[in-house]
Protein backbone atom coordinates (compact mmCIF):
# COMPACT_ATOMS: atom_id res chain seq x y z
CA UNK A 1 0.00 0.00 0.00
CA UNK A 2 2.94 2.31 0.69
CA UNK A 3 3.91 2.51 -2.97
CA UNK A 4 0.40 3.62 -3.90
CA UNK A 5 0.51 6.39 -1.29
CA UNK A 6 3.89 7.54 -2.64
CA UNK A 7 2.56 7.42 -6.21
CA UNK A 8 -0.52 9.41 -5.18
CA UNK A 9 1.61 12.13 -3.56
CA UNK A 10 3.85 12.29 -6.63
CA UNK A 11 0.82 12.61 -8.91
CA UNK A 12 -0.52 15.50 -6.81
CA UNK A 13 2.76 17.39 -6.94
CA UNK A 14 3.44 16.92 -10.65
CA UNK A 15 -0.17 17.59 -11.57
CA UNK A 16 0.00 20.90 -9.71
CA UNK A 17 3.18 22.15 -11.40
CA UNK A 18 2.45 20.64 -14.83
CA UNK A 19 0.82 23.70 -16.37
CA UNK A 20 3.63 25.98 -15.19
CA UNK A 21 5.51 24.73 -18.24
CA UNK A 22 2.72 25.26 -20.77
CA UNK A 23 2.75 28.52 -22.78
CA UNK A 24 -0.64 29.71 -21.50
CA UNK A 25 -0.57 27.87 -18.16
CA UNK A 26 -3.22 25.37 -19.17
CA UNK A 27 -5.73 28.14 -19.91
CA UNK A 28 -7.51 27.95 -23.26
CA UNK A 29 -10.50 29.55 -25.01
CA UNK A 30 -13.16 27.62 -23.03
CA UNK A 31 -11.27 28.46 -19.83
CA UNK A 32 -11.71 32.15 -20.61
CA UNK A 33 -15.45 31.62 -21.00
CA UNK A 34 -15.59 30.03 -17.53
CA UNK A 35 -13.46 32.82 -16.06
CA UNK A 36 -15.75 35.40 -17.66
CA UNK A 37 -18.92 33.81 -16.26
CA UNK A 38 -17.26 33.53 -12.84
CA UNK A 39 -16.29 37.21 -12.93
CA UNK A 40 -19.91 38.13 -13.73
CA UNK A 41 -21.35 36.25 -10.75
CA UNK A 42 -23.78 36.70 -9.08
CA UNK A 43 -25.25 38.20 -12.25
CA UNK A 44 -24.26 35.89 -15.12
CA UNK A 45 -24.95 37.18 -18.60
CA UNK A 46 -25.07 33.87 -20.47
CA UNK A 47 -26.01 30.22 -20.05
CA UNK A 48 -23.79 28.99 -22.88
CA UNK A 49 -21.96 27.09 -20.15
CA UNK A 50 -23.64 26.01 -16.90
CA UNK A 51 -22.81 27.82 -13.67
CA UNK A 52 -21.29 24.99 -11.62
CA UNK A 53 -17.64 25.27 -12.64
CA UNK A 54 -17.60 29.12 -12.75
CA UNK A 55 -19.14 29.16 -9.25
CA UNK A 56 -16.40 26.83 -7.96
CA UNK A 57 -13.76 29.01 -9.63
CA UNK A 58 -15.22 32.14 -8.07
CA UNK A 59 -15.12 30.55 -4.63
CA UNK A 60 -11.39 29.91 -4.98
CA UNK A 61 -10.87 33.31 -6.62
CA UNK A 62 -12.16 34.96 -3.45
CA UNK A 63 -9.26 33.27 -1.65
CA UNK A 64 -6.43 33.68 -4.15
CA UNK A 65 -7.49 36.76 -6.11
CA UNK A 66 -6.40 35.30 -9.46
CA UNK A 67 -8.24 32.93 -11.79
CA UNK A 68 -5.12 31.01 -12.79
CA UNK A 69 -4.34 30.15 -9.18
CA UNK A 70 -8.02 29.59 -8.44
CA UNK A 71 -8.16 26.90 -11.14
CA UNK A 72 -4.89 25.32 -9.94
CA UNK A 73 -5.93 25.03 -6.31
CA UNK A 74 -9.46 23.95 -7.23
CA UNK A 75 -8.09 21.05 -9.30
CA UNK A 76 -5.57 20.03 -6.64
CA UNK A 77 -8.15 20.22 -3.85
CA UNK A 78 -10.50 17.95 -5.80
CA UNK A 79 -7.75 15.37 -6.36
CA UNK A 80 -6.81 15.43 -2.67
CA UNK A 81 -10.45 14.98 -1.62
CA UNK A 82 -10.86 11.97 -3.96
CA UNK A 83 -7.70 10.30 -2.67
CA UNK A 84 -8.47 10.91 1.01
CA UNK A 85 -12.06 9.75 0.57
CA UNK A 86 -10.98 6.61 -1.27
CA UNK A 87 -8.34 5.79 1.37
CA UNK A 88 -10.42 6.34 4.50
CA UNK A 89 -13.63 4.92 3.03
CA UNK A 90 -11.70 1.94 1.63
CA UNK A 91 -13.33 2.53 -1.74
CA UNK A 92 -10.93 0.89 -4.21
CA UNK A 93 -7.92 3.00 -3.16
CA UNK A 94 -5.33 1.21 -5.32
CA UNK A 95 -7.67 1.30 -8.28
CA UNK A 96 -8.33 5.01 -7.71
CA UNK A 97 -4.62 5.85 -7.62
CA UNK A 98 -4.02 3.93 -10.85
CA UNK A 99 -7.06 5.62 -12.36
CA UNK A 100 -5.17 8.88 -11.84
CA UNK A 101 -2.24 7.65 -13.91
CA UNK A 102 -4.51 7.40 -16.95
CA UNK A 103 -4.76 10.01 -19.68
CA UNK A 104 -8.15 11.40 -18.62
CA UNK A 105 -7.41 12.42 -15.03
CA UNK A 106 -3.94 13.68 -15.90
CA UNK A 107 -5.35 15.83 -18.67
CA UNK A 108 -8.52 17.33 -17.19
CA UNK A 109 -7.00 18.10 -13.77
CA UNK A 110 -3.90 19.80 -15.19
CA UNK A 111 -5.75 22.53 -17.09
CA UNK A 112 -8.66 24.91 -16.45
CA UNK A 113 -11.69 23.06 -17.85
CA UNK A 114 -15.07 22.09 -16.42
CA UNK A 115 -14.34 18.38 -16.97
CA UNK A 116 -12.25 18.44 -13.79
CA UNK A 117 -15.28 19.26 -11.64
CA UNK A 118 -17.41 16.93 -13.76
CA UNK A 119 -15.06 13.96 -13.20
CA UNK A 120 -14.71 14.85 -9.51
CA UNK A 121 -18.47 14.73 -9.00
CA UNK A 122 -18.76 11.64 -11.20
CA UNK A 123 -16.42 9.72 -8.89
CA UNK A 124 -18.71 10.37 -5.92
CA UNK A 125 -21.79 9.57 -7.99
CA UNK A 126 -20.26 6.17 -8.76
CA UNK A 127 -19.51 5.65 -5.06
CA UNK A 128 -23.13 6.27 -4.06
CA UNK A 129 -24.47 4.13 -6.90
CA UNK A 130 -22.08 1.35 -5.87
CA UNK A 131 -23.39 1.48 -2.30
CA UNK A 132 -27.00 1.45 -3.55
CA UNK A 133 -26.43 -1.54 -5.84
CA UNK A 134 -24.41 -3.58 -3.35
CA UNK A 135 -26.89 -3.24 -0.50
CA UNK A 136 -29.86 -5.47 0.18
CA UNK A 137 -31.83 -2.61 1.68
CA UNK A 138 -32.72 0.84 0.36
CA UNK A 139 -30.07 3.36 1.42
CA UNK A 140 -31.98 6.63 1.31
CA UNK A 141 -28.94 8.67 2.35
CA UNK A 142 -26.98 7.45 -0.67
CA UNK A 143 -29.96 7.91 -2.97
CA UNK A 144 -30.34 11.55 -1.95
CA UNK A 145 -26.58 12.12 -2.17
CA UNK A 146 -26.45 10.58 -5.64
CA UNK A 147 -29.41 12.70 -6.78
CA UNK A 148 -27.82 15.93 -5.57
CA UNK A 149 -24.51 14.99 -7.22
CA UNK A 150 -26.30 14.20 -10.49
CA UNK A 151 -27.83 17.67 -10.48
CA UNK A 152 -24.42 19.20 -9.69
CA UNK A 153 -22.90 17.30 -12.62
CA UNK A 154 -25.51 18.76 -14.94
CA UNK A 155 -24.74 22.18 -13.46
CA UNK A 156 -21.06 21.56 -14.23
CA UNK A 157 -21.54 20.32 -17.80
CA UNK A 158 -24.74 20.01 -19.79
CA UNK A 159 -23.48 16.64 -21.04
CA UNK A 160 -24.41 15.39 -17.57
CA UNK A 161 -27.83 14.74 -19.11
CA UNK A 162 -26.23 11.84 -20.99
CA UNK A 163 -25.14 10.33 -17.68
CA UNK A 164 -28.73 10.60 -16.49
CA UNK A 165 -30.01 8.98 -19.71
CA UNK A 166 -27.40 6.22 -19.35
CA UNK A 167 -28.56 5.41 -15.82
CA UNK A 168 -32.17 5.41 -17.04
CA UNK A 169 -31.14 2.84 -19.68
CA UNK A 170 -29.37 0.85 -16.95
CA UNK A 171 -32.63 0.84 -14.98
CA UNK A 172 -34.29 -0.76 -18.00
CA UNK A 173 -31.59 -3.45 -18.02
CA UNK A 174 -32.13 -4.02 -14.30
CA UNK A 175 -35.83 -4.63 -14.90
CA UNK A 176 -34.86 -7.52 -17.19
CA UNK A 177 -31.92 -8.92 -15.23
CA UNK A 178 -32.62 -8.66 -11.52
CA UNK A 179 -35.32 -9.51 -9.02
CA UNK A 180 -33.70 -7.43 -6.27
CA UNK A 181 -36.43 -4.95 -5.36
CA UNK A 182 -34.05 -2.78 -3.33
CA UNK A 183 -31.87 -2.16 -6.40
CA UNK A 184 -34.82 -1.35 -8.62
CA UNK A 185 -36.46 0.93 -6.08
CA UNK A 186 -33.19 2.70 -5.28
CA UNK A 187 -32.38 3.50 -8.90
CA UNK A 188 -35.99 4.52 -9.61
CA UNK A 189 -36.08 6.98 -6.68
CA UNK A 190 -32.67 8.33 -7.77
CA UNK A 191 -33.93 8.92 -11.33
CA UNK A 192 -37.08 10.60 -10.03
CA UNK A 193 -35.26 12.98 -7.66
CA UNK A 194 -32.40 13.87 -10.01
CA UNK A 195 -34.83 14.23 -12.91
CA UNK A 196 -36.82 16.80 -10.95
CA UNK A 197 -33.58 18.61 -10.08
CA UNK A 198 -32.39 18.76 -13.71
CA UNK A 199 -35.84 19.93 -14.85
CA UNK A 200 -35.64 22.66 -12.23
CA UNK A 201 -32.27 23.83 -13.54
CA UNK A 202 -33.59 23.91 -17.11
CA UNK A 203 -36.60 25.93 -15.93
CA UNK A 204 -34.20 28.39 -14.27
CA UNK A 205 -32.29 28.76 -17.56
CA UNK A 206 -35.50 29.39 -19.51
CA UNK A 207 -36.66 31.98 -17.02
CA UNK A 208 -33.33 33.81 -16.74
CA UNK A 209 -31.83 33.42 -20.22
CA UNK A 210 -34.65 32.36 -22.53
CA UNK A 211 -33.07 29.03 -23.56
CA UNK A 212 -32.51 25.60 -22.02
CA UNK A 213 -28.75 25.28 -22.54
CA UNK A 214 -27.74 28.33 -24.55
CA UNK A 215 -28.66 26.55 -27.77
CA UNK A 216 -29.46 29.88 -29.40
CA UNK A 217 -25.87 31.02 -28.80
CA UNK A 218 -23.99 28.05 -30.23
CA UNK A 219 -24.51 28.76 -33.89
CA UNK A 220 -25.00 26.15 -36.56
CA UNK A 221 -22.88 23.00 -36.63
CA UNK A 222 -20.08 22.96 -39.13
CA UNK A 223 -20.79 21.62 -42.60
CA UNK A 224 -20.63 17.83 -42.77
CA UNK A 225 -17.19 16.70 -43.94
CA UNK A 226 -16.52 12.93 -44.12
CA UNK A 227 -12.96 13.21 -42.77
CA UNK A 228 -14.24 15.08 -39.71
CA UNK A 229 -16.78 12.33 -39.05
CA UNK A 230 -14.01 9.74 -39.33
CA UNK A 231 -11.93 11.70 -36.82
CA UNK A 232 -14.91 11.88 -34.45
CA UNK A 233 -15.47 8.13 -34.66
CA UNK A 234 -11.77 7.49 -34.01
CA UNK A 235 -11.89 9.86 -31.05
CA UNK A 236 -14.94 8.08 -29.65
CA UNK A 237 -13.34 4.65 -30.06
CA UNK A 238 -10.27 5.90 -28.23
CA UNK A 239 -12.39 6.15 -25.06
CA UNK A 240 -11.54 2.48 -24.38
CA UNK A 241 -7.82 3.28 -24.15
CA UNK A 242 -6.78 4.20 -20.60
CA UNK A 243 -3.37 5.62 -21.52
CA UNK A 244 -2.87 6.50 -25.17
CA UNK A 245 -4.77 9.54 -26.42
CA UNK A 246 -2.49 10.97 -29.09
CA UNK A 247 -4.50 12.68 -31.80
CA UNK A 248 -2.66 14.86 -34.35
CA UNK A 249 -4.64 17.79 -35.73
CA UNK A 250 -3.46 17.18 -39.29
CA UNK A 251 -5.48 15.21 -41.84
CA UNK A 252 -2.41 14.15 -43.79
CA UNK A 253 -1.93 10.55 -44.85
CA UNK A 254 0.74 9.97 -42.18
CA UNK A 255 -1.47 11.51 -39.49
CA UNK A 256 -4.54 9.44 -40.38
CA UNK A 257 -2.45 6.27 -40.73
CA UNK A 258 -1.15 6.88 -37.21
CA UNK A 259 -4.67 7.36 -35.88
CA UNK A 260 -5.85 4.11 -37.46
CA UNK A 261 -2.87 2.40 -35.86
CA UNK A 262 -4.08 3.73 -32.50
CA UNK A 263 -7.53 2.36 -33.39
CA UNK A 264 -6.05 -1.13 -33.74
CA UNK A 265 -4.57 -0.80 -30.26
CA UNK A 266 -7.97 0.38 -29.00
CA UNK A 267 -9.66 -2.69 -30.49
CA UNK A 268 -7.14 -5.04 -28.89
CA UNK A 269 -7.64 -3.35 -25.52
CA UNK A 270 -11.41 -3.54 -25.88
CA UNK A 271 -11.26 -7.29 -26.51
CA UNK A 272 -8.92 -7.68 -23.53
CA UNK A 273 -11.24 -5.69 -21.25
CA UNK A 274 -14.33 -7.67 -22.31
CA UNK A 275 -12.63 -10.84 -21.03
CA UNK A 276 -12.64 -9.35 -17.55
CA UNK A 277 -16.17 -8.05 -17.94
CA UNK A 278 -17.40 -11.57 -18.71
CA UNK A 279 -15.76 -12.80 -15.52
CA UNK A 280 -17.60 -10.09 -13.59
CA UNK A 281 -20.69 -12.34 -13.65
CA UNK A 282 -19.09 -14.18 -10.74
CA UNK A 283 -18.88 -10.94 -8.75
CA UNK A 284 -21.46 -9.88 -6.15
CA UNK A 285 -21.51 -6.41 -7.72
CA UNK A 286 -21.88 -7.54 -11.33
CA UNK A 287 -24.66 -4.99 -11.79
CA UNK A 288 -22.20 -2.21 -10.91
CA UNK A 289 -20.00 -3.22 -13.83
CA UNK A 290 -23.05 -3.35 -16.08
CA UNK A 291 -23.75 0.21 -14.93
CA UNK A 292 -20.20 1.35 -15.74
CA UNK A 293 -20.23 -0.16 -19.23
CA UNK A 294 -23.74 1.14 -19.94
CA UNK A 295 -22.76 4.69 -18.98
CA UNK A 296 -19.59 4.45 -21.04
CA UNK A 297 -21.30 3.36 -24.26
CA UNK A 298 -24.41 5.52 -24.10
CA UNK A 299 -22.48 8.61 -23.00
CA UNK A 300 -19.93 8.19 -25.82
CA UNK A 301 -22.51 7.55 -28.52
CA UNK A 302 -24.74 10.38 -27.29
CA UNK A 303 -21.87 12.86 -27.50
CA UNK A 304 -20.88 11.59 -30.93
CA UNK A 305 -24.42 12.02 -32.26
CA UNK A 306 -24.98 15.39 -30.60
CA UNK A 307 -21.77 16.63 -32.17
CA UNK A 308 -23.48 16.44 -35.57
CA UNK A 309 -26.24 18.83 -34.43
CA UNK A 310 -24.31 21.22 -32.20
CA UNK A 311 -21.23 23.35 -32.57
CA UNK A 312 -18.99 21.44 -30.20
CA UNK A 313 -15.39 20.40 -30.47
CA UNK A 314 -14.05 17.19 -31.98
CA UNK A 315 -14.35 13.97 -29.98
CA UNK A 316 -11.18 13.62 -27.92
CA UNK A 317 -9.84 12.70 -24.48
CA UNK A 318 -11.57 15.67 -22.88
CA UNK A 319 -14.96 14.98 -24.47
CA UNK A 320 -14.80 11.26 -23.69
CA UNK A 321 -13.69 11.73 -20.07
CA UNK A 322 -16.66 10.02 -18.38
CA UNK A 323 -16.70 7.09 -20.83
CA UNK A 324 -12.99 6.46 -20.35
CA UNK A 325 -13.25 6.69 -16.56
CA UNK A 326 -16.03 4.06 -16.50
CA UNK A 327 -14.24 1.45 -18.62
CA UNK A 328 -10.87 1.94 -16.93
CA UNK A 329 -12.37 1.84 -13.42
CA UNK A 330 -14.33 -1.34 -14.20
CA UNK A 331 -11.22 -2.99 -15.60
CA UNK A 332 -9.07 -2.05 -12.60
CA UNK A 333 -11.64 -3.35 -10.08
CA UNK A 334 -11.91 -6.69 -11.88
CA UNK A 335 -8.15 -6.91 -12.47
CA UNK A 336 -7.38 -6.52 -8.77
CA UNK A 337 -10.10 -9.04 -7.91
CA UNK A 338 -8.11 -11.77 -9.69
CA UNK A 339 -4.73 -10.31 -8.77
CA UNK A 340 -1.81 -12.49 -7.78
CA UNK A 341 0.80 -9.78 -8.22
CA UNK A 342 0.30 -6.10 -8.99
CA UNK A 343 3.83 -5.52 -10.29
CA UNK A 344 2.86 -5.52 -13.95
CA UNK A 345 -0.13 -3.15 -13.74
CA UNK A 346 1.76 -0.82 -11.39
CA UNK A 347 4.77 -0.62 -13.71
CA UNK A 348 2.62 -0.12 -16.80
CA UNK A 349 0.67 2.66 -15.06
CA UNK A 350 3.85 4.43 -13.92
CA UNK A 351 5.42 4.14 -17.39
CA UNK A 352 2.47 5.68 -19.21
CA UNK A 353 2.02 8.33 -16.52
CA UNK A 354 5.64 9.43 -17.02
CA UNK A 355 5.28 9.14 -20.81
CA UNK A 356 2.13 11.25 -20.91
CA UNK A 357 3.71 13.92 -18.68
CA UNK A 358 6.86 14.12 -20.79
CA UNK A 359 4.88 14.08 -24.04
CA UNK A 360 2.66 16.98 -22.97
CA UNK A 361 5.76 18.92 -21.92
CA UNK A 362 7.94 17.97 -24.88
CA UNK A 363 8.73 21.63 -25.48
CA UNK A 364 8.41 23.22 -22.00
CA UNK A 365 7.81 26.96 -21.79
CA UNK A 366 7.90 29.21 -18.73
CA UNK A 367 4.29 30.34 -18.30
CA UNK A 368 5.22 32.92 -15.68
CA UNK A 369 7.76 34.50 -18.03
CA UNK A 370 5.03 34.90 -20.66
CA UNK A 371 2.61 36.31 -18.10
CA UNK A 372 5.22 38.72 -16.73
CA UNK A 373 5.52 40.26 -20.20
CA UNK A 374 1.77 40.64 -20.78
CA UNK A 375 0.52 41.63 -17.33
CA UNK A 376 1.93 45.21 -17.27
CA UNK A 377 0.43 45.89 -20.71
CA UNK A 378 -3.15 45.13 -19.66
CA UNK A 379 -3.60 48.40 -17.79
CA UNK A 380 -3.56 50.18 -21.18
CA UNK A 381 -6.56 48.18 -22.34
CA UNK A 382 -8.89 48.68 -19.39
CA UNK A 383 -11.53 50.23 -21.64
CA UNK A 384 -11.68 47.23 -23.95
CA UNK A 385 -14.75 44.97 -23.75
CA UNK A 386 -13.74 42.19 -26.13
CA UNK A 387 -10.66 40.13 -26.94
CA UNK A 388 -9.93 38.69 -30.36
CA UNK A 389 -7.03 36.64 -31.70
CA UNK A 390 -6.27 38.22 -35.09
CA UNK A 391 -2.95 36.41 -35.54
CA UNK A 392 -4.19 32.98 -36.55
CA UNK A 393 -3.53 33.28 -40.28
CA UNK A 394 -0.44 35.41 -39.87
CA UNK A 395 1.54 32.79 -38.01
CA UNK A 396 2.99 29.55 -39.13
CA UNK A 397 4.24 28.47 -35.72
CA UNK A 398 5.58 25.18 -37.00
CA UNK A 399 7.56 22.97 -34.64
CA UNK A 400 10.25 20.76 -36.15
CA UNK A 401 10.67 17.25 -34.74
CA UNK A 402 13.61 15.03 -35.56
CA UNK A 403 13.19 11.27 -35.69
CA UNK A 404 16.32 9.49 -34.40
CA UNK A 405 17.97 6.54 -36.11
CA UNK A 406 16.40 7.23 -39.52
CA UNK A 407 17.58 10.86 -39.32
CA UNK A 408 14.31 12.31 -40.66
CA UNK A 409 12.32 15.32 -39.48
CA UNK A 410 8.80 16.66 -39.84
CA UNK A 411 7.02 19.90 -38.99
CA UNK A 412 3.81 20.16 -36.99
CA UNK A 413 1.62 23.08 -35.96
CA UNK A 414 0.46 22.99 -32.32
CA UNK A 415 -2.68 25.09 -32.29
CA UNK A 416 -2.61 25.86 -28.55
CA UNK A 417 1.04 26.95 -28.71
CA UNK A 418 0.51 29.70 -31.27
CA UNK A 419 1.55 33.14 -30.05
CA UNK A 420 -1.88 34.66 -30.70
CA UNK A 421 -3.59 31.93 -28.66
CA UNK A 422 -1.09 32.35 -25.83
CA UNK A 423 -1.63 36.12 -25.74
CA UNK A 424 -5.41 35.66 -25.76
CA UNK A 425 -5.34 33.11 -22.93
CA UNK A 426 -3.04 35.10 -20.65
CA UNK A 427 -4.79 38.43 -21.32
CA UNK A 428 -8.18 36.82 -20.65
CA UNK A 429 -6.88 35.28 -17.42
CA UNK A 430 -5.63 38.62 -16.13
CA UNK A 431 -8.84 40.44 -17.05
CA UNK A 432 -11.74 37.97 -17.49
CA UNK A 433 -14.19 40.86 -17.87
CA UNK A 434 -12.82 41.24 -21.41
CA UNK A 435 -14.83 38.61 -23.31
CA UNK A 436 -13.01 36.64 -25.98
CA UNK A 437 -14.53 36.45 -29.45
CA UNK A 438 -14.49 33.50 -31.80
CA UNK A 439 -15.28 35.78 -34.73
CA UNK A 440 -14.49 39.47 -35.19
CA UNK A 441 -18.12 40.60 -35.51
CA UNK A 442 -18.14 43.66 -33.22
CA UNK A 443 -18.81 46.78 -35.30
CA UNK A 444 -17.12 49.22 -32.92
CA UNK A 445 -13.51 48.04 -33.28
CA UNK A 446 -12.34 50.42 -30.56
CA UNK A 447 -13.95 48.07 -28.03
CA UNK A 448 -11.91 45.09 -29.22
CA UNK A 449 -8.46 44.21 -27.91
CA UNK A 450 -6.62 42.48 -30.74
CA UNK A 451 -3.80 40.13 -29.79
CA UNK A 452 -1.54 41.90 -32.28
CA UNK A 453 -1.65 44.89 -29.90
CA UNK A 454 -0.05 42.76 -27.16
CA UNK A 455 3.71 42.28 -27.21
CA UNK A 456 5.09 38.81 -26.41
CA UNK A 457 8.70 38.05 -27.26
Amino acid sequence: MTKYIILALTILILNFIHSFFLPSGGVYADSLSYFGIAADLPHPETNLFPLGYPAALQLFFEIFGDYFWASKFLNTTMLIVILLFSYFKRFFFRETVLLMTGKTVLFVFSIAVSESLFVFLFYFLLYNLYKMLSSEVILYKNIVSASVIMLMMFAARYSGIYIFISIAAFFGILLLKTKEKSQLQSVFIFLLLSGVGIAGYLFFNIKEFGSFTGENLRGRPEEFVPINMVRDVLGTANAVNPYIGLKPGSNSFVSMAFQFFILLIDIVLFVYMTRYFRKAKESKVYVFHILLWTISFIYAISLLVSGRFQQIEEMNTRMMAAANICLFFSFLILYFKELKSDKMIFRVACFFWVFFTLYSLKRPVDYFKNRKQIEPQMSKFGHKKYLYNNERSAEEGLTTYKIPIINKSFKYKHTNNQKGDVKQSIAGTINPKVKWLKYDTVKDKSQVLYTSEIILK
